[in-house]
């Protein structure tokens, strides 16, 4: 009898992946959520969760982080929309220019590209305020914002479209009926990727805000900075909270995501 032929399985090279992950991802998250539950003196303690929630402080710059997030991923929406539905709309060569103008850009150190906002900034007398910080965010994320709108209206098909015109419809009845909820897959997905990141982005508002305009991520960074078991305890725990919002506010988009694309695709005629 011939020996059996071995059959390679496409999922072997996830294996290298994996052991990246649990290296870098996994066991550090385990070591945060140990020093979260580490007292000063490095027993087992609950009260570093009870400092996060009896803290005001904690509550006031949390919604200050919201505040900045919800303005920021507003703006980035109401530039991104128009500007991926006319890529999308348009026959010139859609690549070269997401390339050119959005894409590009992201390879330069995101340090660089915010020391050079800054500095255009303060040469047109703009100096660090809230309203700074906001355009260091809109700047910085709004290619996350638009690449997922453009990817959905790009792949819409078209044929609705056309129905909808040969039904009737005008320019404004065919975007509010037809390309706006096909299209909300892709906002819903530019919203997650861009209000996210904005809770721990606190390079962005320590560099162009003012002292009322700091994140929460500051607060944490500030926490493992001072280097003790005591302040590592409760930054873990405010990290591991953070965590669980972000976690939440994933859920919530797939969820939305999900329903839209399974919502019923015709009608009565």
């Amino acid at each position: 009898m011939s020996k059996k032929a071995k059959v390679f399985r496409p999922t072997a090279f996830a294996f290298p992946y994996l052991a990246v992950t649990a290296v870098f991802v996994i066991v550090p998250l385990i070591l945060v959520l140990v020093y979260a539950f580490r007292g000063e003196d490095g027993t087992f303690t609950v009260n570093n969760f009870q400092k996060v929630f009896t803290d005001v402080e904690n509550l006031r710059q949390l919604g200050k982080t919201v505040g900045i997030a919800a303005v920021s991923t507003a703006i980035c929406l109401a530039i991104a929309y128009p500007t991926a539905y006319i890529l999308a709309s348009n026959p010139f060569n859609k690549m070269a220019i997401l390339s050119l103008l959005f894409i590009i850009p992201m390879w330069i150190n995101f340090m660089l590209r915010i020391f050079a906002l800054q500095s255009l900034l303060n040469m047109i007398g703009v100096q660090k305020s809230y309203w700074a910080a906001v355009i260091g965010m809109v700047y910085d994320f709004f290619p996350y914002m638009l690449l997922p709108i453009y990817t959905v209206l790009s792949n819409m098909d078209k044929s609705y479209v056309e129905a909808s015109r040969d039904l009737g419809a005008n320019g404004a009845v065919t975007f509010l009926r037809v390309t706006l909820p096909l299209s909300i897959p892709g906002v819903i997905s530019g919203i997650s990727m861009m209000f996210m990141p904005i809770f721990s982005s606190y390079a962005i508002t320590k560099m162009m805000g003012d002292a009322n305009t700091s994140v929460i991520g500051a607060k944490i960074a500030n926490l493992f900075e001072n280097q003790n078991y005591g302040n590592y305890g409760y930054g873990s725990a405010l990290s591991f909270i953070l965590l669980l919002i972000v976690l939440v506010v994933v859920f919530v988009g797939n969820f939305l995501t999900n329903r839209t694309n399974k919502a019923p695709k015709g009608g009565k005629a």
